[in-house]
C-alpha cells in the first residue's frame, strides 16, 4: 500500500477542529501527519473568523480544556451567576458558582479571539494547516479516505468532519429565529448571565468582553417578529428589548448589528461511517438555549482524541475499534443534551398555560431546593460524565 498523505485529516478549521488537532498532536509521535483542512471562505451565515459577530458561552469544563492547550483567549467575560426566569409566569431560579466550588460557571469570548488563539496554538503544534475551498470526502475503502481540496487529491487513514451541518434530514424546524446583537445597559451586573423564557422563545443576555456594561444578546422569537425587529431603528429595537427583558439591568441601548440566524435541531444517530467520523456541528445542530452547542462539540473532541490515542501509535492498524468506542461513549451525552435543549426551547413556548405554569413551578422548586437544580446545573457545567 502506498504511503498516505496523512494519518488524520480534520475537515473544518473552526474551534472544534482546532481543538481536536491540538489534542491529537499531543498523542501522536508525528504531529506533521495530522492535517487541519480549513476553508478560507465565509461560513454558511456569511461570516469569516475576523468578521464573525458571535460570542461563545463556554462552560467551566470547556475553559479547563482550552487552558490546558494554551489556547484560552486573553479577553473573556466571566459568568459567575446565572438567573433563569419566565416572562409573565411565576418562578425563577439562580445558579451560583459557589454552589459548585468553581471560580466561575463559564465565560463569554468573542469567536474571532478564540479562533485566533487556537490557530496560534495549532501552528506551533506541528500540525499541517491547509487553507482553501472546503474539503470534500470523495470516497473511502478499507484502508483510507480520499478527499479533494482545491482540485488536489488527499488521502488519510482517518477523516474527521468537524464543521458544517449533519448530512441527515432536519429533525425539528423551530418556528423561531435567533437575533444576535450587542447592547449596553444602564445598570450592569458583573458576572451575571440571564436566560429569560418568553412566549416566542428564550432571550439570553450575557456579559460581553467588550466592556463592563456591554451585553451579548441572543433573542429567539418568531420569524415574523424577527423580521419586524430587524427593520426597527436602533432606538426602537432597544426599547422593545428593554420591555421584553424587564428592569434587572436597567435600560438597553443596542450598539451592534442585528444578525438573524434560523434555528433547527438535527442530531446524527450514527456519527461513524467507516473511516469517517463527525463531531461538533457536523454531528449535531442544537437550539442555542443554554449555550450548549460548542461545549458539546468540545466534549466530542476530547472523547475522540482519547479513543484514538492508542491507534495513533500505529495508524496502519484498524481504526474501527477506536471509532466504535468513541461512538458509544458519546451517545448518552449527545442524546441527553439534545433532549434538554429541545425541551427547554419548546416547553416555555407551548402556548398551553398549565404547562407553562408547571415549568414556572419547576423553576421555583429548583430555586428553593439546591439539590433539585444540581443535576441540570452540573450537566450544563460539564456534560454527562460516565
Amino acid at each position: 500500500m502506498s504511503r498516505l498523505d496523512f494519518d488524520v485529516a480534520i475537515i473544518g478549521g473552526g474551534p472544534t477542529g482546532c481543538v481536536l488537532a491540538l489534542l491529537l498532536a499531543r498523542y501522536s509521535a508525528h504531529p506533521e501527519r495530522i492535517a487541519l483542512l480549513q476553508s478560507g471562505h465565509a461560513s454558511q451565515y456569511g461570516f469569516t473568523p475576523d468578521s464573525d459577530p458571535r460570542v461563545l458561552a463556554l462552560n467551566h469544563g470547556s475553559r479547563v480544556l482550552l487552558e490546558s492547550l494554551g489556547a484560552w483567549p486573553t479577553e473573556a467575560a466571566p459568568i459567575q451567576t446565572i438567573h433563569v426566569s419566565q416572562k409573565g409566569r411565576l418562578g425563577r431560579t439562580v445558579i451560583r458558582h459557589s454552589d459548585f466550588d468553581v471560580p466561575q460557571l463559564g465565560s463569554v469570548v468573542r469567536y474571532g479571539h478564540l479562533h485566533h488563539s487556537l490557530m496560534q496554538a495549532v501552528e506551533a503544534s506541528g500540525v499541517q494547516v491547509r487553507s482553501g475551498l472546503a474539503a470534500q470526502v470523495t470516497m473511502q475503502d478499507a484502508s483510507s479516505v480520499s478527499m479533494m481540496q482545491d482540485g488536489q487529491l488527499l488521502r488519510a487513514a482517518l477523516a474527521v468532519q468537524a464543521d458544517g451541518q449533519p448530512n441527515t434530514p432536519v429533525q425539528r424546524e423551530y418556528t423561531q429565529m435567533a437575533l444576535l446583537t450587542r447592547a449596553r445597559v444602564s445598570l450592569p451586573r458583573k458576572g451575571w448571565a440571564f436566560e429569560r423564557f418568553t412566549d416566542q422563545g428564550p432571550l439570553a443576555v450575557l456579559p460581553h468582553p467588550h466592556a463592563t456594561d456591554a451585553q451579548s444578546i441572543v433573542w429567539c422569537c418568531s420569524p415574523e417578529r424577527a423580521q419586524a425587529l430587524k427593520l426597527m431603528s436602533p432606538r426602537d429595537f432597544s426599547a422593545a428589548l428593554s420591555e421584553m427583558f424587564g428592569t434587572r439591568l436597567g435600560t438597553f441601548s443596542v450598539d451592534g448589528p442585528v444578525t438573524p440566524v434560523p434555528l433547527r435541531m438535527n442530531v446524527r444517530s450514527n456519527t461513524v461511517d467507516g473511516r469517517c467520523v463527525a463531531i461538533g456541528n457536523a454531528a449535531q445542530t442544537l437550539h442555542p438555549v443554554a449555550g450548549q452547542g460548542l461545549n458539546l462539540g468540545l466534549r466530542d473532541t476530547a472523547a475522540l482524541a482519547i479513543a484514538c490515542r492508542d491507534w495513533l501509535a500505529d495508524p496502519s492498524q484498524d481504526v474501527s475499534p477506536s471509532l466504535n468506542h468513541f461512538k458509544h461513549m458519546r451517545q448518552p451525552d449527545r442524546q441527553l443534551t439534545a433532549l434538554l435543549t429541545d425541551s427547554m426551547a419548546r416547553t416555555f413556548t407551548s402556548g398551553l398555560p398549565p404547562l407553562e405554569h408547571l415549568a414556572g413551578l419547576a423553576l421555583l422548586g429548583m430555586d428553593a431546593l439546591p439539590m433539585a437544580r444540581a443535576p441540570l446545573a452540573r450537566h450544563l457545567l460539564q456534560g454527562l460524565r460516565r
